[in-house]
């Protein structure tokens, strides 16, 4: 999928709303330091509007976009799973490990003798 950009006059418009700071940490912005952006990517179905885009700073702006990189990376791998481009993982077969004398001692429970609940009360020491 293409990215879709920001044409002049929606980011003018972006850039006059957020009136000098970045609209994520509030930061005073200079002239031509901060960067339009989609708050929802293009990958993820956002689109170039006024509406889905906001003036941040770049420290802002590496962040979400590390963030939205991650995101866009499991809406792949979930997309290939549900399509069967992904061939789930296959168990491994085999025989599995011999069984020691020890290991087997130690599985075979020995039954404890039934435990006394009630006690007559001639053979309790009140």
């Amino acid at each position: 999928m293409t990215r879709l950009e920001f044409t002049r006059k929606t980011k003018a418009a972006i850039i006059a709303r957020a009136a000098g700071k970045c609209e994520a940490c509030e930061a005073v912005l200079k002239l031509g330091e901060g960067d339009v952006d989609h708050i929802l990517p293009c990958a993820l179905g956002g689109e170039p509007t006024v509406a889905n885009g906001r003036l941040i700073c770049r420290v802002c702006h590496a962040e979400k976009t590390a963030n939205d990189i991650r995101s866009i990376r499991k809406a792949d791998r979930s997309r290939d799973k549900a399509t069967g481009a992904i061939a789930p993982k296959q168990k491994i077969k085999s025989a599995g490990f011999p069984v020691s004398e020890k290991s087997a001692a130690r599985q075979t429970k020995i039954p404890l003798p039934p435990r006394a609940l009630f006690k007559p009360a001639d053979e309790r020491n009140v």
